[in-house]
């Protein structure tokens, strides 16, 4: 027999929106319950940087000191190494907010720290090991989740279900939310190398004239990011492991002598991009965010920090409506007309560098490789340097915490 528990709200996946919404509705002393379907969040090559408006966010919440005692390296400006020249493209200096920098720091890391500070709130529950598997209706409107735990299966009753569950959400395909898929034209191989002393600083990009490599600085190691046209890893692993190893070190030349860290292709993990997002985020009871309203393409490592903003827009409007009994369909679409028009203008940012920047140089030929104009004028004039570090570093519309702490 199932066992039964009743919440005001369930949150369906433990990543950066499940876990931010779970602990501002328990602050607000929602009723709140969290399924999270993997044993623990040590999952590697997921969005690690947490950006100004993140780190802003857990000032707002009294947590920033804290965080900032957790491992984690600092990105205060960076370049794009294109051809044999370096340029700089921006500057956090000027971000208008307290941290003017981008933390790189394990995804497992950020999400357990959640968690532990979580856990001081009693209508608060996480549950790992639980996987939902569908959602129960009841005239026209959903009520709640089933899921199968490590102790056998889970009714849960709901007020409002919250879809978290990422780019393959379970909810949203079960609440039968149309997807509309934007198109993508790159995939990324990522996987690690060691880093050494001497390595340039600040160079996040590596463009070369039919290869794209991304380094990002981990303290004691480079988490690298290959970019492949869409569909090609089969490609990629015909040509064989060696010529994987001599592309990397041509893409990255400074990477040229511990490319035989790669000792197969198990040691590159595939990331298939997508862009996409849902033409409607909600239905009667259930309501969805991050990655399962709309997945991001890594270009400028966004994703994370919208699915936070997503989640502080989410407690803001509908925590004290939870709360007291009173939510209405009409407060779910409030959340889709608060967070759709920074989702759209981000994603129609990332399509234009993917189709106009990256696909031309990673699907080859003789074409001469182009320093696009924008970059020569980042590259010139520092002031200029602060647009692009605010628009990747406090986005389009950021969210502040709203909803009250329960007494």
């Amino acid at each position: 027999m199932a066992q039964l528990l009743k919440v005001q709200c369930c949150i369906a996946g433990g990543g950066p929106a499940g876990m931010m919404l779970g602990y501002l509705l328990g602050r607000a002393g929602v009723r709140t319950l969290v399924l999270e379907k993997h044993a623990d969040f040590l999952r590697d090559f997921r969005g690690d940087t947490v950006h100004p408006s993140t780190l802003q966010i857990m000032r707002e919440l009294g947590l920033l000191e804290d965080f900032l005692k957790q491992p984690h390296s600092q990105i205060s400006a960076f370049s794009a190494e294109i051809g044999d020249r370096s340029f700089k493209v921006a500057d956090f200096e000027h971000v208008p907010t307290p941290c003017k920098f981008i933390a790189l720091m394990p995804q497992w890391d950020f999400l357990s720290f959640l968690m532990e500070k979580g856990r001081r709130f009693t209508s608060l529950q996480v549950l790992m090991s639980a996987q939902v598997t569908g959602l129960t209706e009841a005239a026209g409107r959903v009520i709640g989740v089933t899921a199968t735990t490590l102790s056998g299966p889970l009714q849960v009753s709901a007020d409002l279900v919250v879809g978290c569950d990422g780019r393959s959400s379970t909810v949203r395909t079960a609440a039968g939310l149309s997807v509309q898929d934007l198109g993508s034209r790159i995939d990324v191989l990522w996987f690690r190398l060691s880093k050494k002393s001497g390595d340039p600083e600040r160079v996040l990009g590596h463009l070369g004239r039919d290869k794209m490599v991304v380094t990002i600085d981990r303290n004691d190691y480079w988490q690298c990011a290959f970019v492949i046209s869409k569909g090609g890893i089969e490609r990629v692993r015909a040509a064989g492991l060696e010529a994987f190893r001599r592309a990397v070190a041509d893409g990255a030349r400074f990477l040229s002598d511990r490319v035989d860290e790669l000792q197969s292709f198990d040691d590159a993990k595939l990331l298939s991009v997508t862009v996409d997002r849902l033409s409607t985020w909600s239905r009667p009871g259930v309501l969805c965010i991050g990655d399962a309203a709309h997945a991001m393409s890594p270009i400028g490592g966004v994703g994370i920090n919208l699915a936070i903003q997503d989640a502080v827009a989410t407690a803001n409007i509908l925590a004290a409506k939870l709360k007291t009994g009173t939510l209405k369909n009409h407060d779910l679409d409030s959340v889709q007309r608060r967070r759709s028009f920074p989702v759209k203008v981000i994603q129609r940012g990332q399509l234009a560098i993917q189709n106009r920047v990256l696909n031309p140089v990673i699907s080859g030929g003789n074409r001469p490789l182009k320093v696009p104009w924008i970059v020569k004028l980042l590259d010139r004039n520092a002031w200029l340097r602060r647009w692009p570090a605010q628009i990747i570093g406090i986005g389009v519309r950021p969210e502040h915490v709203r909803s009250p702490e329960a007494a």
